[in-house]
């Protein structure tokens, strides 16, 4: 974890001593340490600098600086600056190692590590403090990762967030360049990755207001002549060579540009200490100047340093030590070439990097935000994901998301891939043509949809062709009275009839079966459909009550999969040892739902339910109608060895529709022997295919399914805060949960897709809501207060 460590600073000065306070602490957090001490008076050290000042001043060596003051004369004097700058770096450290100053200096060394990445920022009033060469105090150069910048006391932030650049955007200003070579810089700049870089040479002052107002500007560059003038210092640059500015000639424009985002402001040029105190009371993040006049060929050698590194992911404050640092191969030409670079810091802002310049919606937390919000950012996603998490279950078990999340299991069975018609299976249907021609010969119906005599032909003709089984799916509670029919209903050993059992919502005691087919070849038509009127449950069987009319413990589409099984051998047992005995049909059991699973709120267990998981397709079989089979050549391949369903599809007298997920509307829904067809085709398809059988997971399962969406929802809230780069994201999370859900549906298993999509998007909700006022609330109690010492 980075540190940052602040020296404020107090009023005073070098013939009185400063009082000077220490904080240390995470770069993320208020400080965890702070500590007063005083430096003595030391009036002398700034004679010595001076000293230093004038001899390297006296240098020459192409400064860039007003180009009227450019010294020529060159005077060999080199040996004269080393020498007085060591005399400075001894008498600086000297006074830095004072006994007043000691318990400061011992804290620092107590809580920092050699390896620690330290941003140092030096918070001072007085200019002639600032000017010293600070790098050069023994302490920092034991940490290799650390850098110092200036401050004023005074700063403030910059409320407004800055607008997204997909691109690191500089305006690169070219002034004045009378004898000095800025195409270098030029093209150091043209040469940055993923960088728009828009130069302005020798520009006249309404282009360069136009431009700082007209574009949202990351990073400010000048290279050219400056200098720090009159007795405040104010520093000026030189846009040309009739025209020179200061920043408070700028003052609106740049301020502009501040607010719309910009970062860094670079002046490769001289004496920029002027320049950058007029910027800091603008309030501009970081700026980086250089405090003494700068050989053309320094600038030149900065830039490329600082370019190389920064753009390729250093830190900001790493970046210019090392490329401070490499100026030292300069030094036999340009004494003290290390000594000019200097960061200048908003305290109120942290440094962003290359990436993050590109990428300025990444940030965990609003970039405006006190990072010690963001250090909380991750237990407040832990906490609020396990809040959401326990309401959606809550209301989960309460029912509230039963209807919703049954509507969404129908859309995933509508969405599955086509499986093509089950070949097993034949359904011959009775509609309204075939009532209508049975009428016509004057077949009596007797309450049923098909006559004795169009039942007795169908059978005989049925059993030319060997079906392993026939199901009449018609409701026959009266006796036959044709004795061939009677005879035929009684000898078709692999004819399953229907009864229904006793229905106590509605107080009866169900329907009879045929009194002609013994109980052994009955099956009940009983469906469980939903509060909602559809059948999504497979009964497989049920212990029916005493007074119900309809005995047989096994369902039509039960009783029909065995007799077709059987022929293979497979015959039907009970699993044992198990809390819930389970049917098995060869190597696959048919698991029973509990009284309590899924989106399903207070299922009773009564009898062996499971999921019907439909056939994906367009039509469950080959179907032929009661006319047609009867009138026209039967193909024998389609009825030998299949399953042949006999069933009403007229909407007519005798209407036997039911909603399934494919439609629960009246004109959507689908004829009872239809559903039969798909219960029969489950059963079969899975003990001969190896079809999946839906399952749900247990409950606990469910729940961690549920978090773990949840915690997802808090992770892309945290972090990407804002909307474009937020909606994108549970945008394509929701997408990834859906087809998730479907290919988990596809192999077998049903699992909550609402309770997670919903936990997802509440999380984001309120974790959304939380920072809102969280930032709001910050901003009123006032960013950057000094007193309550809050850092960003």
């Amino acid at each position: 974890m980075a540190k940052l460590v602040v020296l404020k600073f107090g009023d005073g000065g070098f013939n009185q001593g400063f009082t000077v306070t220490l904080q240390i602490g995470e770069e993320s957090d208020r400080p965890s340490t702070e500590i007063t001490g005083k430096l003595p008076p030391c009036p002398d050290i700034l004679l010595y600098y001076s000293r230093w000042q004038s001899t390297y001043l006296q240098l020459g060596n192409g400064y860039r600086l007003d180009a009227d003051k450019i010294q020529v004369t060159n005077v060999s004097i080199t040996q004269d600056c080393h020498e007085l700058a060591l005399i400075v770096r001894a008498r600086f450290n000297t006074w830095l190692q004072a006994q007043e100053f000691r318990p400061l200096r011992e804290k620092w060394l107590e809580k920092l590590q050699p390896t620690d990445e330290i941003r140092v920022i030096l918070q001072s009033e007085n200019s002639q403090l600032q000017r010293l060469p600070w790098h050069i105090w023994d302490l920092l150069e034991r940490y290799p990762k650390a850098e110092i910048a200036l401050s004023s006391p005074s700063y403030e932030l910059i409320h407004k967030r800055r607008t997204p650049n997909p691109t690191v955007n500089i305006l690169a200003i070219v002034g004045n360049s009378q004898g000095i070579n800025t195409q270098a810089d030029q093209a150091m700049l043209q040469n940055c990755p993923n960088a728009d870089v828009s130069f302005l040479v020798e520009p006249q002052r309404k282009e360069l207001t136009d431009y700082l107002w007209g574009k949202s500007w990351d990073i400010l560059f000048f290279a050219g002549h400056s200098s720090s003038q009159g007795h405040d210092g104010t520093g000026k640059i030189y846009l040309n060579k009739t025209d020179s500015l200061s920043i408070g000639e700028l003052k609106y424009a740049l301020k502009q540009a501040i607010e719309r985002g910009l970062q860094l402001a670079i002046f490769n040029s001289c004496d920029g200490l002027g320049l950058a105190k007029e910027l800091a009371d603008l309030n501009i993040p970081q700026i980086i100047v250089m405090r003494e006049p700068v050989p053309d060929q320094v600038a030149q050698e900065f830039l490329k340093y600082f370019l190389l590194s920064f753009a390729n992911g250093e830190p900001l404050y790493q970046a210019v030590r090392h490329a401070r640092e490499r100026l030292q191969g300069l030094e036999d030409r340009f004494p003290c070439a290390t000594w000019l670079p200097v960061i200048c810091q908003n305290p109120a802002q942290i440094p962003l990097s290359w990436e993050e310049l590109t990428e300025p919606l990444t940030q965990p937390i609003f970039n405006d935000v006190p990072p010690v919000y963001k250090k909380r950012g991750l237990k407040k996603v832990a906490l609020s994901s396990l809040v959401v998490t326990a309401v959606v279950c809550g209301l989960r078990f309460l029912g509230a998301l039963q209807t919703v999340e049954l509507q969404a299991f129908d859309q995933m069975m509508r969405s599955r891939p086509d499986e093509g018609p089950d070949p097993r299976i034949l359904i011959v249907t009775i509609d309204d043509e075939d009532l209508a021609n049975q009428r016509r010969n004057g077949e009596s119906l007797k309450g049923t949809s098909i006559s004795e005599i169009s039942l007795n032909q169908l059978l005989a003709k049925l059993a030319k062709y060997q079906p392993k089984a026939i199901g009449l799916d018609i409701y026959r509670d009266f006796p036959a009275e044709k004795p061939d029919l009677i005879s035929r209903l009684q000898q078709t050993n692999n004819l399953i009839g229907v009864c229904k059992g006793s229905d106590t919502s509605s107080n009866t005691k169900g329907i009879e079966p045929p009194p002609e087919i013994s109980k052994e070849r009955l099956g009940f038509s009983d469906f469980v459909h939903d509060a909602d009127g559809v059948v999504r449950r497979h009964l497989l069987f049920m212990n029916q009550e005493t007074a119900s009319l309809c005995s047989t413990p096994y369902a039509f589409s039960t009783q029909l999969a065995f007799r077709y099984l059987s022929s293979s051998g497979i015959q039907p047992k009970f699993t044992t040892g198990q809390s819930i005995n389970n049917l098995q049909l060869g190597n696959t059991v048919l698991h029973r739902l509990s009284s309590r699973v899924g989106a399903y709120q207070g299922i009773d267990a009564n009898g062996g339910q499971i999921l019907l998981n439909y056939r994906a397709s367009k039509k469950i079989a080959e179907q032929v109608t009661l006319t047609q089979l009867l009138s026209s050549p039967i193909n024998p391949n389609a009825i030998k060895g299949r399953i042949v369903l006999i069933g009403v599809v007229s909407k007519g007298d005798f209407p036997d529709y039911w909603g399934t997920p494919y439609g629960g509307r009246l004109d959507e829904q689908m004829p009872g022997v239809m559903v039969q067809a798909h219960m029969v085709s489950q059963i079969i398809s899975a003990v001969l295919d190896g079809r999946t059988l839906l399952q749900v997971w247990i409950p606990g399962l469910e729940v961690v399914w549920i978090g773990v969406w949840s915690g997802l929802g808090g992770f892309l809230v945290w972090k990407w805060p804002l909307f474009p780069n937020l909606a994108l994201a549970v945008g394509i999370s929701s997408s990834v949960l859906y087809l998730l859900c479907l290919g988990l549906l596809v192999w077998g298993f049903w699992v909550p897709f609402v309770p997670s999509a919903l936990s997802l998007v509440s999380t984001v909700t309120v974790i959304s809501i939380q920072n809102s006022q969280s930032l709001r609330k910050h901003r009123e109690q006032g960013i950057g207060d000094r007193e309550e010492g809050v850092r960003v």
